[in-house]
């Protein structure tokens, strides 16, 4: 079994304005910032509200050994994101790790006891999911492959 944990792809960081926390990273240097890339449609999609995820934002930045991304929930209807953000302000919401195989990778995570809170997947076999890890692990933790085709940045 390859551990699940060992590729770091993104930090996750919720925020109430995504344009005020891109224009402070960027005097920071951070950049430059792309919207994230919704891909190609999921043929499996299980989320706790669609049309909140559907009205999510997301800008990102790729960093020379990560990527930052921020998230700026919308206010309704509800969502994990949205709950983190109004319990804990704004913050990491999760860490996102690449796996070579999404399927494999969600079934050892479900046989070692962690349930999935979300969950997707492209015909490609590219997709994620998101496991509820924060009460162990602090945040909640999360695996991806990302689509064959590069990113646009």
């Amino acid at each position: 079994m390859n551990p699940l944990f060992r590729h770091l792809h993104h930090v996750c960081i919720v925020v109430h304005d995504l344009e005020r926390a891109v224009a402070y990273y960027e005097r920071l240097g951070v950049g430059p910032w792309f919207d994230y890339p919704k891909g190609d449609a999921y043929v499996e999609f299980e989320v706790p509200n669609r049309e909140a995820s559907a009205a999510m934002r997301y800008k990102c930045a790729d960093l020379d050994n990560v990527q930052i991304q921020l998230c700026e929930p919308p206010a309704a209807p509800p969502s994990p994101q949205r709950a983190f953000l109004d319990a804990h302000g704004e913050g990491v919401y999760h860490l996102g790790f690449e796996v070579v195989d999404r399927d494999r990778a969600e079934a050892e995570a479900r046989a070692l006891g962690l349930a999935v809170t979300a969950r997707g997947k492209r015909a490609d076999g590219s997709g994620f999911a998101y496991f509820d890890t924060r009460a162990g692990a602090g945040v909640t933790l999360e695996i991806r492959r990302t689509p064959a085709h590069p990113d646009p940045a």
